[in-house]
């Protein structure tokens, strides 16, 4: 991924992903808790498995933590890990994202104010969007 080098608004940076929620669910399948584990935190793993269809929280937080990524660019010399990306809940149910290890360092370095996080999904697809101010 390419560092943003945008002139026209250089504080801010918008990243999106969509996920098929059947695929994911695959992966969980066959990779089982090892790749759970690698990818989700406690935290975000619990919230999901709270719910009738966990898959569809689990791919909508996947989908946030890569429009998180795509909008961070290219990361100097530092792999943020997934789970370095926690995205739960606040009180009202909107999504929050908590920083951890070198996703932290990161976000200190680059001077990251704060993070808009937008979260949906169907019966098929979870999409994200994720809106950096610097």
């Amino acid at each position: 991924m390419k560092k943003n080098t945008s002139k026209k608004n250089p504080n801010q940076a918008i990243g999106i992903d969509i996920v098929e929620i059947k695929r994911l669910a695959r992966v969980s399948k066959k990779w089982g808790r090892g790749f759970l584990d690698k990818v989700y935190t406690p935290r975000e793993l619990s919230y999901a498995n709270s719910k009738r269809f966990p898959y569809q929280h689990l791919a909508a937080r996947f989908a946030a933590k890569e429009a998180i990524f795509k909008a961070l660019g290219e990361v100097e010399d530092n792999f943020v890990g997934w789970k370095n990306v926690e995205i739960l809940n606040d009180a009202y149910g909107k999504p929050l994202v908590v920083w951890h290890g070198t996703a932290e360092k990161v976000r200190k370095k680059r001077k990251l104010k704060d993070v808009v996080v937008s979260l949906s999904h169907t019966e098929n697809y979870a999409v994200a969007s994720a809106m950096l101010i610097f």
